[in-house]
């Protein structure tokens, strides 16, 4: 069976066969108490070809114990925050995209992250002068599957943006993993898009700059592993593998849509505090 995920790092670690030694893709990794930084800047087609990513930085963001500490979830949020700043250091109008089916807990890290968002693009347009220079101007869809809309994301958001016009989009989603210790403890951030569902192989047209004209951040929480399951040979293929998560998934589904969304009203409002952002989506 081959490993499927959609987070760079691991890409990485089941590709280079020895250490560091992928031609067009460098690694760099920091840690910061509990909490490690893994920088995964792939430059080549090589590097592309040899992961099966986009050339682009992943930065991946690991807190094993961000499901329990109150403090490693304020500490991940500016870390998030500072990374959103770090690929789009002028964000004026951003439009953010909750991916994923909001009624399979799993998927529905997307449209949970956009509600706690702080939106303010309709109180800018309509009422100039409410809000000052701290808040800039955010807009949100959640715009489901085409399982149940029988339209291709890809094709809502081109629609979204071309009447909306955002200077940036940020692209929600829950991903696959290869390591049951990631799920729910990771959030990844990349500069090159996403392609929704690809990690379960059910790959769609990507939300990236070249489909959609506008630079595209992607933010991602990987929430399922694949397993494979033991047989005695007669099983066909097409039910050998499961997607398996935590038994805990409502639980940290809500953890991780708040620290996700923190993290972007930290990056989007500058001047607000994390206790004042708190206090705003509570």
């Amino acid at each position: 069976m081959s490993i499927r995920t959609d987070l760079a790092v691991e890409a990485h670690e089941l590709s280079r066969g020895q250490a560091d030694a992928i031609d067009g893709v460098k690694l760099q990794k920091t840690v910061h108490g509990s909490i490690s930084r893994t920088v995964v800047d792939i430059t080549s087609d090589n590097g592309a070809e040899t992961l099966g990513k986009e050339k682009g930085r992943y930065i991946t963001i690991e807190a094993p114990d961000l499901k329990y500490s109150l403090d490693d979830y304020e500490n991940v949020c500016r870390m998030l925050a500072s990374e959103i700043k770090s690929m789009c250091p002028q964000i004026d109008k951003t439009l953010v995209v909750g991916l994923g089916n909001q009624d399979i807990t799993p998927d529905a890290l997307g449209s949970e992250a956009i509600s706690q968002l702080i939106i303010t693009s309709h109180i800018k347009e309509h009422m100039p002068g409410t809000l000052d220079d701290d808040y800039s101007s955010v807009c949100a869809v959640a715009p489901g599957v085409m399982g149940t809309t029988g339209i291709e994301t890809v094709e809502i958001i081109k629609g979204i943006t071309e009447k909306v016009k955002p200077d940036t989009i940020i692209a929600i989603d829950a991903l696959a993993g290869a390591d049951i210790k990631r799920v729910c403890t990771t959030i990844q951030i990349a500069d090159t898009g996403i392609a929704p569902g690809s990690g379960v192989g059910n790959n769609r047209e990507g939300l990236n700059e070249q489909t959609l004209g506008v630079k595209v951040i992607a933010i991602g929480v990987p929430t399922v592993i694949a397993a494979e399951l033991l047989s005695d040979g007669n099983l066909p293929e097409e039910y050998a593998t499961l997607m398996v998560t935590t038994k805990d998934i409502d639980l940290v589904i809500k953890r991780m849509s708040r620290t996700v969304a923190n993290g972007i009203n930290m990056a989007l409002h500058k001047n607000l505090s994390f206790r004042d952002i708190e206090s705003i989506v509570d």
